[in-house]
């Protein structure tokens, strides 16, 4: 019996998000396209999270009440998770939450708001060294069947990198997508700039980092070993510190290099604060195409 993933988002947004947050998502969201091409609609009361840009500063003289231009999207767009597979994806955050279950969970919630606008969503990632590809659709089964086939597919055989798929997007998919990438930042910092440049050149593009359990403290875990860190090593806090100062560097190392072609990145460390990051990664992107 497949699992039930849209009951399990819609509870993940019920409880994590209130009315308030739901709203900023929903606004982050529709602002974050280049070179939107809408058509005016009507007039309507400013809500927390609407682009101040679209206010219409004499129709809200007049009246008193601060108003914003309401638009309706000329066509759908293509959203697009690139995903990460590789047995890594196995292990666990920082919050020690397989970080398998953080991807399927923030796929999800991106995918159930792009399907709730009338987007299509499609996904790619590498299976069995090959890459697996699954079309623009919209409706919750399509959301479905991606979910329960990138939990299935998630293993040690995927022996391709992010960058490959990646790769494949800019040589492949010719139309014009909202690429959301999530892996984590072992799969970031290997993604070449060339590869970079040329995916960001006509998509936009939004990483999200899934945290890494720390090797060194009371959950340090071997995957190449398939073993436990001995509390001999794992309970030594110069190497504790001394892996703190690397990831640390190395963050801010990915970072600077997507900051290049204006790609935001956030990182997520358990299900609890998927919305809320989700919502920062939207207006990150959306300031740095602005800016």
């Amino acid at each position: 019996m497949r699992k039930d993933y849209i009951a399990k988002i819609k509870a993940n947004i019920s409880i994590y998000a209130s009315k308030k947050t739901a709203n900023i998502l929903d606004g982050s969201y529709k602002s974050i396209y280049k070179g939107k091409s809408l058509d005016f609609d009507e007039l309507r009361e400013y809500n927390i999270g609407d682009d101040i840009k679209d206010i219409d500063w004499k129709s809200s003289s007049r009246s008193g009440t601060v108003l914003v231009r309401k638009y309706i999207a000329e066509k759908k767009h293509n959203i697009l998770l690139v995903l990460d597979t590789e047995s890594k994806m196995l292990a666990d955050s920082r919050d020690v939450i397989p970080k398998s279950e953080i991807a399927l969970m923030t796929s999800g919630i991106i995918s159930y708001i792009a399907n709730q606008h009338g987007d299509t969503v499609g996904a790619i990632y590498n299976k069995n060294s090959t890459i697996s590809y699954f079309s623009f659709r919209t409706g919750m089964s399509n959301i479905q069947r991606i979910l329960y086939n990138y939990e299935k597919d998630i293993g040690d055989n995927n022996t391709l990198q992010i960058d490959d798929t990646l790769l494949y997007v800019a040589n492949h998919l010719k139309k014009r997508k909202i690429i959301f990438v999530i892996t984590d930042i072992d799969g970031i910092e290997k993604i070449s700039e060339d590869t970079l440049k040329r995916v960001s050149a006509f998509n936009d593009v939004l990483f999200i980092n899934i945290s890494d359990a720390y090797m060194f403290g009371d959950n340090g875990y071997d995957m190449q070993r398939r073993s436990y860190i001995p509390s001999i090593f794992s309970k030594d806090q110069r190497l504790f510190k001394e892996e703190k100062l690397i990831r640390e560097k190395l963050y801010l190392k990915c970072n600077e290099k997507l900051k290049k072609y204006k790609i935001s990145m956030i990182t997520i460390d358990n299900d609890k604060e998927i919305v809320r990051k989700v919502i920062d990664l939207l207006e990150r992107h959306k300031y740095a195409n602005n800016s």
